[in-house]
């Protein structure tokens, strides 16, 4: 099977790549640096030919609210509508547990239900595979509450996944049926 990972060269991207090459699947990495930009279209078409399943991994390089919300209309609109053109078989895209919920409080998580929408009409049939943050992260949240020796986090209770997890939960749904839900 010919699964196209967009953002095949990021955190999840790479590992999920390896993951589904080693299954015996022809996985392609695609990626604005492999010449494939989802935000202008250049070069979708062409990674696209002959694709059975494109797997979403993507991020908005910026994480301001028009930003992303700008990246996911751009990108998502352009890869479900070159994947229609194409007739890729199954859409699997990445996201997060609870974006509805948290969609009212960030306008990041506005951007990422505005993608699952567009998903959901879209006449591709799909999967949205919902995942909490990655332990990957944690150094990096800490980091930006760090003042000198003082480190200020919120109260709240996490629940992190290893990218390794979230790149096999993708794999297993990109090598599977479209669920036309999110999992």
């Amino acid at each position: 099977m010919l699964i196209v990972v967009i953002g095949g060269t990021g955190l999840i991207g790479s590992k999920l790549v390896r993951q589904l090459s080693e299954h015996g699947h022809r996985a392609v990495a695609a990626a604005p640096s492999t010449g494939v930009d989802t935000v202008t279209g250049d070069g979708l078409a062409d990674v696209l030919a002959g694709a059975d399943v494109v797997v979403d991994v993507s991020n908005s390089p910026s994480f301001d609210d028009d930003a992303a919300l700008e990246f996911f209309e751009k990108s998502t609109g352009n890869l479900l509508a070159a994947e229609a053109q194409a007739g890729v078989g199954h859409h699997v895209a990445l996201s997060v547990v609870n974006t509805d919920q948290l969609a009212e409080q960030s306008g990041y998580f506005r951007a990422k239900a505005l993608q699952e929408r567009l998903i959901r009409q879209s006449p591709v049939p799909y999967t949205i595979v919902h995942a909490t943050q990655f332990y990957e992260f944690v150094k990096g949240i800490a980091d930006a509450a760090t003042d000198g020796d003082i480190v200020r986090l919120a109260p709240v209770l996490i629940q992190p996944m290893a990218a390794a997890d979230v790149a096999e939960a993708m794999a297993i749904a990109a090598a599977g049926k479209p669920q036309n839900r999110i999992v």
